[in-house]
């Protein structure tokens, strides 16, 4: 048998750096409607071609593939066939993310169009027509990086359970013993057990026997560490893609990253998910990333309302809400069902009632953190005064600083409440 041998050509898809490839990605696969808060977008924000877009984008602003590689492609040593070697590797690009399961074609749909047929009467999956769709596994690491990215900012990397200055009896034993008092954890410190069994049976008897009392137990202690149930309230109203900036898609990361530290640090923890615009619903954390905001008013009282709700019914050390927004209440749903709506200034009718609201969260033993998005002077009062009532915190922060707010916050905060 013959061989004929030819010179290695290196594939530039072997030196390619997923993950930051999937973080510059990021804004495309958490898109929140922001090229048209009218209309859905899905159809061009995940199609093929946006995909190809992006990761040409990617490619071209560096940090995804070696300078080397990226020289022979694009630079002075480019040849006349690089464009199609360029087009050729981002197609390779893409089949590698499907084949890694970030991404998956979507399911066709008639709302869509007809799609060329490929073999198996599929779509196409490089069609530039074809929808994909992201997956929770691509879901799940731009939430563990945007959790990186946002401790790493702050200068911590590591953080512990919420610590608290309490000692309690446990299963680690951090602290210093005590006597065992009744509903202590039998957490026993054998050897300082037996010698109070000692101490006390010499005292008593002189032939030897010991009788184990219950004034003779010692238990180590374990340093306390409060849980929390925390909902996030985020608004999805128009105004958090208006005036030119998005703000939705900040929002869902720091959302993510929040998620990503509660289930890696602190199991057992708890955290849902309402969303809230012209009324309020809960949803599930997995689907956080595929949300969208679209043209809705702002029901501030029904979210905190259904926030309430879905709290008092979790026992934990601390129950807080994080409500994330950039706009003044502007709409109430009327007892019989109706939503009163008004964006003209506060309303007075929509102010009172979602004023009731935050007092009966305090009633019921739960913290408001407001993290407002915009510094207009009506809405600063406004939000000063829900802190106020709930004694709770009221953030007046940016795009670009909220992940370190909320983090932050979430875990200093602990470390305060229980003692």
């Amino acid at each position: 048998m013959r061989f004929k041998y030819g010179k290695y050509t290196p594939n530039p898809v072997d030196d390619l750096d997923m993950d930051e490839l999937m973080s510059k990605l990021s804004d495309l696969l958490l898109s929140s409607g922001f090229q048209d808060p009218y209309f859905s977008g899905d159809e061009d924000e995940r199609s093929m071609q946006a995909l190809y877009d992006a990761v040409l984008e990617a490619l071209l602003s560096g940090g995804v593939l070696p300078d080397e590689t990226l020289q022979q492609l694009l630079g002075d040593q480019a040849d006349d066939g690089a464009r199609e070697r360029l087009e050729q590797l981002i197609r390779q690009i893409i089949e590698r993310m499907q084949d890694s399961g970030f991404i998956a074609p979507a399911a066709p749909s008639k709302s869509l169009g007809e799609r060329r047929a490929g073999p198996g009467g599929q779509g196409d999956p490089m069609d530039t027509n074809t929808r994909f769709e992201v997956t929770d596994k691509a879901l799940d690491f731009l939430g563990y990086r945007a959790l990186r990215d946002l401790l790493g900012s702050v200068g911590k990397s590591n953080f512990g359970r919420h610590d608290t200055r309490d000692l309690a009896t446990g299963i680690e034993a951090s602290g210093a013993t005590k006597p065992y008092e009744f509903g202590d954890t039998l957490n026993l410190d054998a050897s300082a057990t037996v010698l109070n069994l000692v101490r006390r049976a010499k005292l008593a008897r002189a032939d030897g026997t010991l009788d184990l009392e219950y004034d003779d137990l010692v238990v180590a202690q374990g340093e306390y560490q409060s849980s929390c149930a925390t909902v996030i309230m985020l608004d999805c109203s128009h105004s958090m893609i208006l005036y030119g900036e998005d703000r939705f898609t900040p929002a869902k990361r720091v959302a993510m990253a929040l998620a990503q530290l509660i289930r890696l640090q602190y199991p057992g923890d708890s955290l849902q998910l309402v969303l809230f615009h012209d009324s309020a619903e809960e949803v599930p954390i997995a689907e956080l990333g595929r949300v969208k905001v679209g043209p809705y008013y702002t029901n501030t009282r029904e979210g905190l309302r259904l926030a309430r709700r879905m709290l008092e019914r979790q026992r934990k050390d601390m129950r807080q809400i994080v409500m994330i927004t950039d706009g003044k209440p502007s709409a109430l749903t009327q007892p019989d069902g109706r939503i009163y709506r008004n964006a003209f200034g506060l309303d007075p009718l929509v102010v009172s009632e979602t004023l009731r609201e935050v007092a009966n969260c305090r009633k019921a033993g739960i913290m408001i953190n407001t993290f407002m998005l915009a510094r207009d002077y009506d809405l600063v009062a406004f939000v000063r005064r829900v802190a106020e009532i709930c004694r709770g915190k009221a953030y007046f922060t940016t795009p670009y600083t909220l992940g370190q707010y909320v983090l932050m916050d979430y875990l200093e905060k602990k470390t305060r409440t229980v003692h």
